[in-house]
């Protein structure tokens, strides 16, 4: 067991490991730490402004949609349990996980840095100091576990995979990484794709590559999706007429800073006038320069912030320093409350926005994954790309009818209520997955 920074870490650790051997379904992420709501859970001392090391809010939110799907309405640890190898990572080994974080929001926020992340990506994820440092970890917690482990990181799937584990692992967008098919000639892994088009690509990269992968073992599940934010669309109706209720969202990293303050700018105006036809809530996850910048925005617009709970306020800012809490916070007051996501269009936000039925203006992508997340949705009549430079008069064009009986805003919305199964049911098929391997075991 790695020296740990906390002693009650230590109780947390042992607890995660006897909980994920006892559980029905284990599940295995590489996203955030949150060590102080394991704290909480295990009835220990807590600190709730410490600030979580956050590399994506997708592995996390996604692995708990999973959870959610099996568990219902409360925590049942008996059918499935999350597990993050990052909460315990040792004292020596800590700086790779620090270096990560800062490395990622830096290239995120900077499109100019975009080179250096491609060229991160052409040399390796597998290669980042990180996955060293949660290997010890994430093997002293799987130890013992023998049925079929759901992973939602490929650096958690290939290490676990070749120790010999049997492991789904979920390919979380329509693209496929080298990573993904480098053990897919073994027989302990199952991988969930995307849809049809993923599942050709990651056989076609496997072919290339000289890797025998075996169809049968590849399955179309759609993306996963939490239930609660699929439900959220019932507690709203497509927009007709009145203010616009419009979420403006960041990622894991604090993606889009820049494009997100210039938006701001512009919007923060429109709610100083005498009838606003806008409300705005900001989703600033766990990162506070965001949240202080936001706020300092408004103040300079002669705008408070309002209370959470306020659904008519006109401007409200979502911020929490740990990822448990920010997640929750916006799947209570963001999901059902807006008519429309202002969000790079990735799987941390796209798929959701989509699914709770409200439309998406995207934002600059992050990557080759996010372009195809962009067309995806854009087919789909769901979504286009925003005016970043003119946002007011873009949305007064997709607001107005324009000769037809409905806006553009309106039909999106419309379209995205009567979304196609494959992205809402991704969870529940992804479960069905794990019940088949555990059978093929």
């Amino acid at each position: 067991m790695p020296e740990l920074f906390d002693p009650h870490l230590v109780k947390t650790y042992r607890e995660d490991k006897r909980l994920l051997e006892q559980t029905e379904i284990p599940i295995v992420t590489v996203s955030a730490t949150y060590k102080e709501d394991l704290k909480r859970m295990h009835g220990l001392p807590d600190d709730d402004t410490i600030p979580d090391v956050v590399f994506s809010r997708a592995h996390y939110s996604m692995a708990l949609g999973v959870a959610t799907q099996i568990w219902g309405d409360r925590l049942r640890p008996d059918r499935a349990w999350i597990v993050e190898p990052t909460n315990y990572v040792s004292k020596k080994n800590w700086f790779s996980i620090e270096f990560t974080q800062a490395v990622g929001k830096t290239i995120a926020r900077y499109s100019i840095l975009k080179t250096v992340k491609d060229f991160i990506d052409n040399f390796g994820r597998q290669k980042l100091p990180i996955l060293s440092s949660i290997t010890p970890p994430l093997l002293y917690l799987t130890e013992n576990i023998h049925r079929p482990i759901l992973s939602f990181h490929i650096a958690a799937g290939n290490i676990l995979a070749e120790q010999g584990k049997k492991v789904v692992q979920v390919i979380t967008d329509p693209h496929v990484r080298t990573e993904y098919v480098t053990n897919a000639d073994k027989s302990n892994l199952w991988f969930c794709t995307f849809d049809e088009n993923t599942k050709t690509e990651f056989l076609e990269k496997a072919a290339k590559l000289g890797i025998e992968a075996e169809p049968d073992r590849i399955i179309v599940t759609g993306p996963p999706v939490d239930p609660r934010v699929i439900a959220a669309k019932t507690k709203k109706n497509p927009w007709r007429s009145g203010p616009l209720n419009l979420a403006l969202t960041t990622g894991g990293l604090g993606t889009n800073k820049q494009e997100i303050l210039n938006l701001l700018e512009q919007l923060l105006p429109e709610l100083r006038k005498r009838d606003p036809q806008l409300r705005l809530l900001v989703y600033a996850g766990t990162h506070r320069d965001i949240y202080e910048e936001a706020v300092f925005l408004a103040g300079r617009a002669r705008i408070a912030p309002g209370k959470l709970a306020d659904k008519k306020a006109r401007f409200r800012v979502l911020y929490h320093p740990q990822i448990v809490d920010a997640n929750e916070m916006l799947i209570k007051y963001g999901f059902p409350w807006a008519h429309g996501f202002l969000s790079k269009p990735s799987g941390d936000m796209a798929y959701d926005a989509a699914a709770s039925g409200s439309f998406i203006l995207s934002l600059a992508e992050w990557g080759e994954w996010e372009e195809r997340i962009r067309v995806i949705f854009e087919q789909k009549a769901i979504s286009r790309q925003a005016d970043v430079a003119h946002i007011v008069s873009q949305l007064a064009v997709l607001r107005s009818s324009q000769g037809k009986s409905q806006s553009w805003i309106e039909q999106a919305m419309l379209n995205a209520h009567k979304l196609d199964p494959l992205f809402l049911n991704g969870a529940k098929e992804i479960v069905k997955v794990v019940k088949l391997a555990r059978k093929e075991m």
